[in-house]
């Protein structure tokens, strides 16, 4: 999924008046809340999807700069997900499914169908458009679409790129782990990224309790789908983030519930650069967003063309146009250093 706001709030940030970080602490250990804002995708049969990434409160996790959670959804209600063809740069898109199923087209040529389990990892680089569609045997989406900003070094060069990973079960006691980007639990994901990162499902039973080893120089976000999930002894409540910043090599998460849990957990290096995100662009200054814009609107070489898509509604649109650009010069999101905000 990609980010489909027509009209954008424009909004100018000035100090003071705005809501700050919420962070619990237990057996001494603080964890970083943060909670999703709902976001409709779409027109009147509007799919929406709970973002906690990029907010005020923090921008990025590592390289991971958009989170997307959405579901378990009725598709005979929503009419599911149609998302026309659209432009990227400068990221890569992570799709991952927990139920449903939908196809991918792509300006590489690359056809691909997202599967439950299943990593589809798109490389956009320079510029790629692609489209999203559920399929006609889904009844119910339910997944996150997540995205990873490229360092500056590789962002303008890497060909348009699209792989797909189906990453073998781990089992633990007490639970299993699907290990999609970067190391954890012993499994290392053959998937391409630039940066250090980590990405994996886990799923704990009632009452399980993991200490799971990760690496002291990550940051880390526990996004919570299903279940009555702490982290370091801190409630995370479901479709919120529990983040945790660099220094600790062990992430205690239970399950104090009596249904199973299932979160996803993202991980990495602090970013270490800023970057201007917006609609579904990622760039280092106003001016080259300016000038993606203008190429997508005029069909420009950047981003090529999307063959074979074939919509929901007959007379829904062939591509996305983009919203029109606030009127003032974008600035980078300066992100908060990578420690919880007390």
């Amino acid at each position: 999924m990609s980010n489909t706001e027509a009209h954008p709030d424009e909004v100018v940030c000035r100090d003071g008046g705005l809501p700050g970080p919420r962070s619990e602490c237990a057996d001494g250990v603080a964890v970083e809340i943060i909670e999703a804002r709902d976001v409709p995708l779409g027109g009147p049969r509007a799919m929406t999807v709970r973002r906690t990434l990029p907010q005020r409160q923090r921008s990025m996790i590592g390289a991971w700069c958009f989170v997307d959670h959405y579901g378990p959804d009725d598709v005979s209600t929503t009419g599911g997900m149609d998302v026309a063809p659209h432009p990227h740069t400068g990221l890569q898109t992570v799709s991952w499914l927990f139920e449903g199923a939908i196809d991918h087209i792509d300006s590489g040529g690359n056809v691909g169908r997202v599967l439950p389990g299943e990593l589809n990892l798109m490389t956009a680089g320079f510029g790629i458009c692609h489209s999203e569609v559920s399929t006609a045997e889904t009844t119910r989406l339910h997944g996150v679409q997540l995205w990873v900003a490229l360092p500056d070094a590789v962002r303008e060069s890497l060909a348009r790129r699209f792989q797909h990973y189906a990453p073998s079960p781990l089992t633990f006691e007490g639970g299993s782990a699907l290990v999609f980007l970067g190391t954890l639990l012993g499994e290392t994901s053959p998937v391409d990224v630039h940066s250090p990162l980590v990405g994996a499902e886990i799923r704990l039973d009632p009452g399980a309790v993991l200490a799971l080893d990760v690496d002291p120089a990550f940051e880390h976000g526990v996004l919570v789908d299903a279940g009555d999930v702490t982290v370091d002894g801190v409630t995370v409540p479901r479709a919120s983030v529990g983040y945790t910043g660099t220094g600790s090599g062990i992430l205690h998460l239970r399950n104090e519930g009596i249904e199973p849990a299932r979160l996803v957990l993202i991980g990495g290096a602090p970013f270490g650069e800023e970057i201007i995100m917006w609609w579904n662009f990622v760039g280092r200054n106003s001016d080259e967003i300016t000038r993606y814009r203008e190429e997508w609107q005029a069909h420009g070489d950047r981003f090529g063309r999307v063959d074979g898509y074939v919509g929901h509604d007959p007379d829904g649109l062939d591509r996305l146009p983009a919203p029109a650009l606030p009127g003032v010069r974008l600035h980078p999101r300066v992100n908060r250093p990578p420690h919880v905000q007390e």
